[in-house]
């Protein structure tokens, strides 16, 4: 799973990396990204990259109770397709999470130890997502997402055996576009990135500041 990622780099330098024509948020650096918190990602939208703020726990549509998007934090790649709570999703509202890097626990005796992994570029880069807008009760809407795991590549597999998908630039178009209804082209966007591309670190927290 993903259950922390970081985020450091600035509005600027995002708006640059993503093509960003249009942004309604306020970036502010954090070590410590978690679920329940409203994070920054790209949608496609007006023929143009936006960047906008949803809340991570995605409440599907048709949910009638919000706290459902406490467990949908992951969408596992294998069933995104198939499952309830992220098909639709999956066919239009497609997202790109920002991120510097993200954080994985390994069992150490009594205790857990995050792992900060991140690019050998240092770059941010875009966690594949989905998003939905929900309508609550007294009729305010609340736009919230999540981020989808695979199966971990051979840097994270002795941490973790899953890990979020990072979208290479290169197919970053196909993932956004709402007009991209090819299933089996996006499921082949949702792959392990590769081992060698990436490094990590034991701990967490500003000390991996570059």
């Amino acid at each position: 799973m993903c259950g922390r990622f970081v985020l450091v780099t600035d509005l600027t330098k995002i708006a640059e990396k993503f093509a960003v024509g249009k942004t309604s948020v306020d970036c502010k650096s954090n070590w410590n990204v978690s679920p329940g918190q409203y994070i920054p990602a790209v949608i496609w939208r007006g023929g143009q990259n936006i960047l906008e703020s949803f809340l991570w726990g995605l409440i599907p549509s048709w949910a009638k109770d919000p706290s459902i998007g406490n467990n949908l934090i992951n969408a596992r790649a294998e069933t995104i397709s198939e499952k309830p709570s992220f098909r639709a999703a999956f066919a239009k509202r497609r997202c790109l999470i920002v991120a510097d890097g993200f954080y994985e626990w390994k069992q150490d005796g009594k205790k857990k130890v995050p792992w900060y992994f991140y690019l050998k570029s240092g770059e941010p880069f875009g966690l594949a997502g989905l998003y939905e807008r929900w309508m609550s009760p007294d009729r305010k809407l609340i736009n919230t997402c999540t981020i989808i795991t695979t199966g971990a590549n051979k840097l994270i597999l002795p941490i973790h055996d899953r890990m979020p998908v990072i979208v290479p630039q290169d197919l970053e178009r196909t993932w956004l576009r709402n007009d991209v209804e090819d299933s089996a082209a996006l499921i082949a966007v949702l792959k392990p990135y590769p081992a060698e591309k990436m490094e990590c670190k034991v701990g967490m927290g500003p000390e991996f500041a570059p």
